[in-house]
């Protein structure tokens, strides 16, 4: 054992006895005597500022509770906030609980409540009034704290209308003032509000359902005002928001479609928060980091990091502090977190974006990995036993010590009970030993422990924890003369109370004001509510150069025509907020064939420049994620699964692309490689063979040389292609073209005044029923002056399962697009099943369309009979066995994963098939075939406006 882990056993050692001695003492009773504290002078090991903690009575029939952190509105009721004096065990302490037990009650009664703090306040039962309080901050003058609390459900409730939410509170302890933070009854009940911090210029940010700015759009966009679910679709997405000091002024500042929690203020400023990552499934909660306005989203750290902590499956990055030099403390936990028993790692955040992926040039000290454990080595989150104790709370003091103050829990073992002893027993006496390596090793763990030597002259069970408040000092536990310095106790332990949070009302430092990447001069984009993103290369996939000819090759027109180049388009996609069921009842058929996209609008679309490089206007205060496409209009990338933001006058730099199971980091732009783009070689030169008009700076890409030169360009719902770049004087430029939805002879998917005019509020609504199944029925057929049908291509006149003298037949290409309930799923149309679904082949038998079947063959190509449960042989009525059949399959013509994956329905349209007489490739319009490509590349849903779908 090295130095450190013998100093540790030893300290822990120290621990247990000390613990015992006080153990010895709270049996007595566990009211701390108000009058015993600071007239003895001050002790010089104590921090000479009052502490806050919030204690709770965790022991049930069924366990310590467990805390669900992808439910930050879950209640756990039983809660207390306490304060006291000085961080010393002696120190005479306040418990609050009670005057904010009577504040929520008069808030949402209109009643006065007594205060006696002497008793508990019950309901119109009797039963006490038991709440919850979680989320424990302090100011930066030590004070004042901030803090969420909410209510039970209590019957009287309903008679009032009244249903409790999580609010913030504020305690001041200069004037002893108790205060909710929004005043207003009606403000505080606009969603569950949790997570408080403060900032430097005394503004809350906290996370909250009410998604102010959400609902601001979802009127832009003429729909009722709600909060939308989260992407599992469980509860309402709780995200950042900001509010003054007094509740008022309240803005969203992050957009997330799933919950952003914690957020804290770090020493540079900058809010750090944990996000759960769902876009297109499961990702987990990382920590991101952003500006107090919004801007400057950026994920930091954890997307690659899920196996970084022994004992935890899958670990998230959730309830974080800082200390003063900017490192990251997190208590490891999985998604249901026991509310006590953590363990500690700080995180190196600066110079690390994953746990061993270190920021290139920022590591100090050779370190090659990015946490480490705070506390003790022998704490464990796999054994059943953890030698090391328990820990569940945990705050770094800011005077410059380097200590810190945590709830921990010695390991505890009970002697097991002798022959005829009842553990109900309220006399009996239960003997307390050691988790000492002899005593683990005979201890049952739940009534059985098979490494339990039975034979040993005794055995041992596993004793409740006994939850105190400690102080831990890094300084003097390098100095073995001073052990008894290196753990303090802050308070009394009782057998049935933890305390699940802490933090010192202290002085510290006002953080860094963080400079912001919004242009506060570019009137233009604040007025108009949009931000900028501004792309390097979608060529640069982690500094590996994707582009076909090498990117100095192919940003040249005269090389690389445009025809030539994989990457032609930047499609926008956007989020939709699903109400819940109190909102609006849909059934899941709404979404299609996949659920993994949920509802998608299209924001719409900008050229990339020859290089790869893009610079647009996009809408500000929407979540986004961008899409690379072909020539066709087609996704060429994997889907982008990080919701974007921008606020207003903001731009976001990239330096490329990063595919999905690449490590590398990408989105911190300090922690990412040199881009492959160097941009143009000269000042006031044309780049290498592109037209001389588009004059470029030095360093600038493509798209940088053309916002400046042209004016920066805003998304358009049209996909429109000018070949600018093409020097006339040495080639031909390629020919322009635009899909546009004004070519579409069906219903569009945007609004009349956005088809005259895209703005930062317009964007593309697909619904399958209402735009993709017309186009396969619209009139296709070529007449005379009489009207006779000399040709009719639409496309139900081949593909349907009725002639035009409604006599039955196999639809071409066993494909039926007609537009009439499908008799395999009622909830969608015949059109959509067919395309997106497996079908059985028919043929047509007396008239009637029959499903094909086919003998079912084994390994070897031998029939397969049908057999019962037993495995014996069913006979018909002739004794003869019976052969199993199947149907023969039709794969999907189309795939939700996008358009190129949906090559069986596309290949015929985009060249000659070859199978047919008729030529595909002149079926569809190229707007329509851009219309049908888009809504596959979001993901094929069946309707994506909820508003749209039929209602349950």
């Amino acid at each position: 054992m090295n130095k450190r882990g013998v100093h540790r056993t030893r300290c822990l050692a120290f621990m247990l006895a000390m613990l015992f001695s006080l153990f010895i003492v709270a049996c007595g009773g566990s009211i701390v005597d108000s009058n015993s504290d600071d007239e003895q002078g001050a002790d010089p090991v104590v921090v000479e500022v009052p502490i806050a903690f919030i204690q709770r009575d965790f022991l049930s029939s069924d366990g310590p509770p467990l805390r669900d952190i992808t439910q930050p509105a879950q209640f756990i009721p039983g809660a207390s906030l306490v304060i006291k004096r000085r961080a010393s065990a002696s120190s005479s302490q306040i418990d609050l609980t009670q005057r904010l037990t009577a504040l929520m009650l008069q808030s949402a009664t209109g009643e006065t409540v007594e205060v006696n703090e002497q008793a508990p306040i019950v309901d119109e039962n009797g039963v006490p009034v038991l709440i919850d309080i979680k989320d424990l901050e302090n100011d930066y003058s030590g004070q004042r704290i901030v803090f969420a609390a909410r209510l039970p459900d209590l019957a009287e409730f309903d008679a009032l209308g009244f249903s409790p939410t999580w609010d913030i509170y504020l305690y001041s302890r200069d004037d002893d003032s108790l205060i909710r933070v929004i005043s207003s009854d009606a403000g505080a009940q606009a969603g569950d509000d949790t997570g408080p911090s403060f900032l430097a210029d005394g503004r809350i940010v906290f996370s909250s359902t009410r998604q102010r700015g959400n609902q601001a759009r979802l009127l832009d966009e003429g729909k009722p005002q709600y909060s939308g679910l989260e992407e599992s679709l469980n509860v309402p997405a709780s995200v950042l928001h900001l509010m003054d000091a007094d509740g008022s002024d309240i803005t969203q500042i992050s957009y997330n479609q799933s919950h952003d929690l914690d957020p804290v203020v770090q020493p540079n400023g900058k809010i750090l928060f944990s996000r759960w990552d769902q876009v297109s499934g499961d990702k987990g909660l990382n920590l991101y980091q952003m500006n107090a306005d919004g801007s400057d989203l950026t994920l930091m750290y954890g997307r690659h990091s899920r196996d970084s902590v022994p004992g935890i499956n899958a670990a998230q990055y959730s309830n974080t502090s800082v200390t003063p030099d900017g490192q990251i403390l997190y208590g490891a936990a999985s998604f249901s977190e026991p509310l006590f028993n953590t363990n500690y790692y700080s995180i190196d955040i600066q110079a690390f974006t994953d746990n061993e992926r270190p920021i290139v040039g920022e590591v100090a000290d050779g370190a090659t990995q990015a946490q480490q454990s705070i506390l003790f080595e022998s704490i464990s989150l796999s054994e059943e036993i953890s030698k090391g104790g328990y820990i569940n709370a945990l705050y770094p003091l800011w005077d410059g010590s380097g200590r810190i103050i945590f709830g921990w829990a010695q390991c505890r073992l009970y002697k097991a009970l002798a022959e005829g002893e009842d553990p109900s027993d309220p006399n009996l006496q239960r003997t307390i030993a050691p988790c000492s390596e002899e005593n683990i090793a005979n201890t049952i763990v739940d009534d059985e422990n098979p490494n339990a030597d039975m034979a040993a002259p005794e055995s041992f069970e596993l004793a409740p924890p006994v939850y105190g408040l400690w102080m831990f000092d890094p300084a003097q536990a390098s100095d073995e003369s001073a052990l008894e310095q290196t753990q303090l106790a802050l308070n009394i332990p009782q057998e049935t109370v933890a305390i699940s949070e802490v933090v010192a009302m202290e002085n510290r430092p006002f953080p860094a004001n963080p400079i912001s990447s919004v242009d506060a001069s570019n009137q233009q984009l604040l007025d108009n509510a949009y931000g900028v993103i501004n792309i390097a290369s979608v060529y640069d996939f982690d500094g590996e150069d994707s582009s076909p000819a090498g990117i100095v090759d192919t940003s040249n027109p005269l090389i690389t025509p445009a025809s030539m180049r994989p990457a032609r388009f930047l499609r926008v996609v956007k989020s939709v907020s699903i109400p819940d069921d109190d909102v609006l009842e849909f059934d899941n058929s709404a979404f299609g064939r996949s659920q993994d996209q949920l509802m998608r609008e299209v924001l719409g679309y900008t050229p990339i420049q020859p290089d790869g490089s893009v610079k647009v206007a996009v809408p500000a205060n929407v979540p986004f994620t961008i899409e690379v496409l072909d020539a066709q209009g087609m996704r060429i990338y994997e889907r982008h699964d990080n919701w974007l933001q921008l606020v207003p006058g903001e731009q976001k730099n990239c330096v490329g692309c990063h595919s999905q199971d690449s490590e590398a980091p990408h989105g911190r732009i300090e922690a990412q490689h040199d881009s492959i783009n160097g941009g143009a070689p000269n000042t006031g030169a044309p780049f290498p063979g592109a037209n001389p008009s588009l004059f470029a700076d030095i360093g600038e890409t493509m798209a940088q040389t053309f916002s400046r030169v042209q004016g920066l360009p805003s998304l358009t719902s049209d996909i429109v292609f000018e070949d600018i770049w093409a020097n006339p004087q040495t080639q031909t430029p390629e020919p322009s073209f635009a899909y546009a939805y004004a070519d579409l002879q069906t219903p569009l998917p945007v609004s009349q005044s956005c088809a005259q005019n895209w703005s930062a509020i317009c964007r593309s609504v697909i619904n399958y029923p209402l735009h993709i199944a017309p186009i396969f029925e619209l009139d296709r057929a070529t007449r005379d002056e009489l009207g006779n049908v000399l040709n009719d291509n639409t496309c139900i006149a081949c593909h349907s399962d009725t002639d035009a003298d409604g006599q039955s037949r196999i639809p071409a290409a066993q494909l039926n697009l007609v537009n009439a309930p499908s008799t395999d799923d009622a909830d969608v149309v015949t059109s959509y099943r067919e395309l997106l679904f497996n079908d059985n082949a028919q043929e047509l038998v007396d008239g009637a369309l029959l499903d094909i079947v086919e003998p079912v063959l084994d390994e070897n190509g031998d029939p397969v009979f049908a057999t019962d449960e037993n495995g014996e042989l069913i006979l018909d009525a002739n004794g003869d066995p019976i052969v199993l059949v199947d149907g023969v399959n039709v794969p999907p013509s189309m795939r939700t994963q996008g358009a190129l994956a949906s090559e069986r329905f596309f290949s015929p349209f985009l060249a000659n098939d070859l199978d047919t007489t008729v030529n595909h490739a002149e079926l569809l319009s190229a707007a329509e075939l851009k219309l049908i490509a888009e809504w596959l590349d979001i993901g094929g849903q069946y309707y994506n406006n909820p508003f749209d779908a039929p209602q349950d």
